[in-house]
């Protein structure tokens, strides 16, 4: 396969899981992904962030959000995010750190 159609397969397949997670799946909590696999769509998103930074493109950390997100985090929240449970929030200060590092 050449380089093209790979970047091209690789694309797609991300878009899919984007349209998995924010049309299709909207009921898993952000939280419970990072506690089950150590990333979630904030991750996703400061992933795409990074990359555009990496090509000279300028991308704050909202916009790459709502880039992903296709809305606001206030309206993701307002519409998906539930209240978590104090032993769901300790996990994640868990995983975060394992997998993202020290909260600032």
């Amino acid at each position: 396969m050449d380089q093209q159609t790979e970047i091209e397969l690789q694309a797609a397949a991300f878009r899919r899981l984007q349209k998995h997670l924010m049309q299709d799946r909207t009921d898993v909590q952000n939280i419970d992904m990072m506690n089950l696999t150590g990333f979630c769509r904030n991750c996703l998103s400061r992933w795409y962030q990074e990359a555009a930074n990496e090509k000279g493109i300028e991308m704050g950390k909202d916009e790459a959000r709502q880039s992903f997100y296709g809305m606001t985090m206030d309206e993701w929240k307002t519409n998906y995010q539930t209240d978590a449970s104090p032993e769901k929030k300790a996990a994640f200060d868990v995983a975060f750190e394992e997998n993202v590092g020290k909260k600032d």
